[in-house]
């Protein structure tokens, strides 16, 4: 059951909670509601059908703008700030060290005699990389998704991300873009961008596949447009648990809660503990930083409609309850790290330990800060080499490997009724050459 109280964060008590409202605490989705998902296909549509005019409709309409960046717009921007530039390489190169580690290998596989089997792996040819923008500029974002499609080997990488007011996109972006080397850079944004990208227009030529982070308007119209055109994944608000014990410092408690929270005002921030006395101890902590922070107001939203505090009965229950949670970022404060960090099998990215912050990943670390959200960190995975390529099988068959599973072959094909299928595999033996 719930506990009102007049802290920042909703208290709740698992061991008073019946089976459905425990449920009810996941109930969280990255796909944005019907009626969004209705408007997004709606402009996918349009662009699909009216490709440039459409665009300049929409960046009228909705702002974000609708023009390629040129190269040397990114060298200036560099050249304007130095000693970000000497940051963002230094992220750079943390991502890329990780990431060509994730190179893919080739598998090849004898099952029998005479018959070969191998899993190759190619790079995609173009890739698009939607990076949030207008009102805020995210360079990180940029360099999480351009560095690993580089490395994975793509030949062109286009950046998306939507012009501000004024109608320019921020320096620090375009310098992150010209550091990561992006291909192409097209001020846009919203559901039309990631239409532009997915079908082409006049100007642009369409993607394989589209990544990156985005409000509901992107996620919506990735979904509208998958089919067409692959995706990551749908990703909703940013989102954080933190799962600690008696030995949690609450001042670092409350760092990790407020640093994803201060995404926007949808994003959930969970505390899950097994020692009441932790959670006086963390509101006393949020109240002392809130105070210190510049989007104190969008942090007490968040806190406010999407903060929790859940109290377990012991860490088997608490571990439980934040595998099912499934969130996009967790953060381990408790004394048997080790034990707490292997028990936890879903979940974007773990932070073990007190030296573990959330932005140390979400920057310089070289881990991905493109994650599963909503939920979604149950069946998904961060964004990694392997997004920027695909699979295929390769199967080489002697005349005695075929010989030895032709009885397999036509007797399956004789229970589904597949007549071709079973004379596929026998006139091998009776035509010319066998």
């Amino acid at each position: 059951m719930s506990t009102p109280t007049g802290n920042r964060l909703r208290l709740v008590h698992l061991t008073e909670m019946t089976e459905a409202e425990r449920a009810g605490l996941f109930r969280r989705s990255a796909v944005p509601d019907p009626q969004v998902r209705k408007i997004a296909q709606t402009i996918c549509e349009e662009v699909r059908r009216d490709g440039d005019r459409a665009m300049k409709i929409l960046a009228r309409r909705h702002g974000g703008g609708y023009f390629q960046v040129p190269e040397s717009e990114l060298a200036a921007a560099a050249r304007r700030m130095p000693i970000a530039v000497e940051a963002l390489d230094g992220a750079r190169r943390q991502i890329e060290a990780f990431h060509l580690r994730q190179i893919p290998s080739d598998v090849h596989t004898e099952t029998l005699p005479g018959i070969a089997i191998a899993r190759r792996w190619s790079p995609l040819q173009r890739v698009g990389a939607y990076v949030p923008g207008g009102k805020a500029a995210y360079p990180s974002t940029v360099l999480m998704t351009v560095t690993p499609a580089k490395v994975a080997g793509v030949a062109e990488v286009v950046v998306a991300t939507p012009a501000g007011a004024d109608g320019s996109v921020s320096d620090a972006t375009l310098a992150a873009c010209w550091v990561a080397g992006a291909d192409e850079v097209w001020a846009m944004g919203g559901a039309g961008a990631v239409a532009a990208l997915a079908y082409g227009t006049e100007q642009l030529q369409p993607v394989e596949k589209i990544v990156g982070p985005g409000n509901q308007w992107v996620t919506a119209a990735k979904l509208a447009v998958f089919g067409d055109c692959g995706i990551d994944l749908p990703a909703g608000p940013s989102e954080v648990l933190v799962l600690a014990d008696h030995s949690a410092d609450p001042r670092l408690v409350a760092a990790d809660l407020l640093c994803q929270a201060e995404h926007g005002p949808d994003s959930p921030a969970v505390l899950v503990t097994t020692a009441p006395q932790l959670a006086a101890r963390v509101e006393v902590a949020l109240e002392e930083q809130l105070a210190t922070l510049e989007r104190r107001e969008i942090l007490a939203e968040a806190l406010a409609n999407h903060g929790m505090t859940v109290i377990a009965s012991d860490m088997a229950q608490a571990i439980s309850f934040a595998n099912q949670y499934a969130a996009e970022h967790v953060s381990l404060l408790t004394s048997d790290l080790d034990t707490h960090a292997k028990a936890i099998t879903a979940a974007g990215s773990v932070y073990v330990g007190r030296w573990s912050a959330e932005s140390a990943g979400d920057y310089a670390t070289g881990a991905n800060h493109v994650l599963p959200t909503g939920g979604l960190a149950a069946c998904y995975g961060p964004l990694s080499v392997e997004d920027f390529g695909s699979w295929r099988q390769e199967q080489r068959l002697t005349r005695d490997g075929l010989a030895e599973i032709l009885p397999i072959i036509t007797r399956l094909a004789d229970m589904e009724g597949f007549t071709a299928h079973r004379r596929a595999a026998e006139i091998r033996f009776s035509a010319q050459g066998a």
